[in-house]
């Protein structure tokens, strides 16, 4: 196995280390809800800015791909983003090369061995030295921070096992929330474990409350409820790339949850396929560069795009919300209010 790298020198000090330095001059933070009257309706709006980071990490280098998240989460601040997400398993990458690799999934394959137990070297520990890195960004920075990741337990009950985790940071660098995969979907199986309901909740930060679920959990009818219940104002949704069919259950959760939904969709190069795994590989036409394509956008309380996808490009989307679309919204249907009739249904969350 070859050495590890240095941990990469970022805005003047090395990432690991117990500080980071950032810009010299301080950055002001944005007050929770702006509350902005418009002078000629004499309307209230609470508005909150967001950014989707939609640029590929280093592909299974965790200590590189979080020096990127840094500098992302950096720029994001300085465009005065509130909150920013990352795409499903950000940290270090999605294993797409078990859908995309001819025979990545035999038994026995070396190749796919190898490449797992490179996955493993490199996901993160909760807690550990990158969400510690990630918390000192969050506070400095004064901004929010969704990213997901794999996540490795070192010792303790589940230890040997790798979970598909969603960890929501909050603008005092608190880690507020920390989420795993529920179900692993398909071929994920042969990489992460079930994960648990501890972190199916939304959790407050300078946006308003915050709460996400990964992929294929959007079709699981009782975690959303779970997430609805728990009063939600922006709902992150990761994906690999949000195709068709992930941006029709992204825009039903907006419509459902009467909430924002920022669908976070990853880029991976077609380059960033394991080598050893490359033989008999097609991409379909069109498919160009990128194995994932992105495809974030944000939708709004009434399941209409704030921001239509965007595919094919590395980009730092930032864009405006204005909560009382909420509250607009609210009049006609209240999954977790009027609307759920607890006199003929109950629901309960075990955990």
């Amino acid at each position: 196995m070859a050495k590890s790298k240095p941990f990469t020198v970022f805005a003047g000090r090395a990432v690991g280390s117990s500080r980071l330095a950032w810009r010299s001059e301080p950055r002001l933070g944005v007050p929770y809800l702006r509350d902005e009257e418009n002078r000629t309706t004499g309307k209230r709006s609470k508005r909150v800015s967001v950014a989707i980071a939609r640029s590929a990490p280093v592909y299974l280098d965790k200590r590189a791909s979080l020096a990127k998240a840094l500098d992302l989460i950096l720029q994001a601040a300085k465009r005065d983003a509130q909150l920013v997400a990352f795409g499903e398993t950000w940290l270090p990458g999605y294993p797409a090369w078990l859908d995309v690799c001819p025979g990545a999934a035999l038994w026995e394959n070396t190749s796919a061995k190898d490449i797992f137990a490179k996955l493993r070297n490199n996901s993160i520990t909760v807690p550990g030295e990158e969400v510690n890195a990630l918390s000192e960004a969050a506070r400095d920075l004064k901004i929010a921070i969704v990213i997901g990741a794999s996540e490795r337990v070192d010792a303790g009950p589940g230890n040997g096992t790798l979970y598909n985790s969603l960890l929501t940071i909050s603008e005092d660098g608190l880690l507020r929330n920390h989420h795993r995969k529920l179900v692993p979907t398909y071929t994920e199986r042969l990489v992460w474990g079930n994960g648990d309901g501890r972190g199916l909740e939304a959790v407050p930060t300078s946006v308003g409350r915050v709460g996400g679920l990964i992929c294929w959990e959007h079709w699981m009818p009782l975690a959303r409820m779970a997430l609805h219940n728990s009063g939600e104002h922006i709902h992150v949704a990761a994906w690999p790339t949000v195709h068709e069919l992930h941006q029709l259950a992204s825009r039903h959760y907006a419509f459902e949850g009467r909430c924002f939904v920022l669908a976070v969709g990853l880029m991976m190069s077609a380059e960033d396929l394991p080598r050893e795994l490359r033989h008999g590989v097609t991409l379909q036409p069109g498919d160009g560069q990128w194995i994932e394509r992105g495809g974030s956008a944000i939708v709004g309380p009434d399941s209409l795009y704030v921001l239509d996808p965007v595919f094919d490009r590395e980009e730092l989307l930032v864009s405006d919300l204005d909560l009382t679309q909420i509250d607009r919204e609210m009049m006609t249907f209240d999954v977790s209010g009027y609307y759920s009739r607890p006199d003929l249904f109950r629901f309960e969350k075990n955990v």
